[in-house]
């Protein structure tokens, strides 16, 4: 790597995920998310799991105190998550009332262009975005051989949020911001 340049990656490899139940993490990824498990080293001398899909890996890794981990209760958008494209968020929608996860959804709107956004926990509370995302075009803020942080503090500022009195073509489209709360059916 020449001097102060950027390092040289490929893509994304696989997030990790530190859990108080492996097994109950691993039926989550597998049943709501499709992700399917992987073979791991045999050499790890702890519990965990990998799976695969969609081109990303998903590392669970068993927490040695589980009552230890942070809860979240609050659906917050604004919070750390992970983010998958979808092609149809009314059958992600259908799909997690039909297993009782509570979710919150949200429509955004950026001249005219609308992403609408559903926000999820995993077992854990880790949050999950499943959107329709590549409606927005990616449009590089400055030349594309500067580095971020010369990009200044407009990262996503010309896009905006719609709140519920928000936007009235989002709300139309069922968007703004909704919670629905159901219970898990695991």
């Amino acid at each position: 790597m020449a001097s102060g340049g950027v390092l040289p990656l490929a893509s994304l490899n696989h997030i990790s995920i530190v859990c108080s139940s492996v097994e109950e993490s691993l039926r989550f990824y597998m049943n709501v998310l499709g992700f399917i498990p992987i073979r791991r080293p045999g050499s790890f001398n702890f519990n965990g799991a990998w799976l695969f899909n969609y081109g990303i890996g998903i590392h669970l890794l068993q927490c040695e105190e589980p009552r230890s981990l942070p809860g979240k209760t609050e659906i917050n958008p604004k919070d750390n998550h992970i983010s998958f494209q979808c092609e149809s968020m009314v059958a992600v929608e259908r799909r997690l009332k039909e297993l009782g996860i509570p979710y919150i959804q949200r429509c955004v709107e950026e001249g005219g262009i609308y992403v609408d956004q559903i926000f999820f926990h995993d077992p854990d509370g880790f949050m999950i975005e499943i959107c329709n995302c590549d409606n927005l075009p990616v449009i590089p803020l400055a030349d594309h051989t500067s580095s971020p942080a010369d990009d200044g503090d407009n990262h996503g500022s010309t896009v905006r949020a719609v709140s519920q009195q928000g936007d009235a073509a989002c709300r139309r489209r069922g968007g703004g911001t909704r919670l629905v709360r159901v219970r898990w059916k695991m």
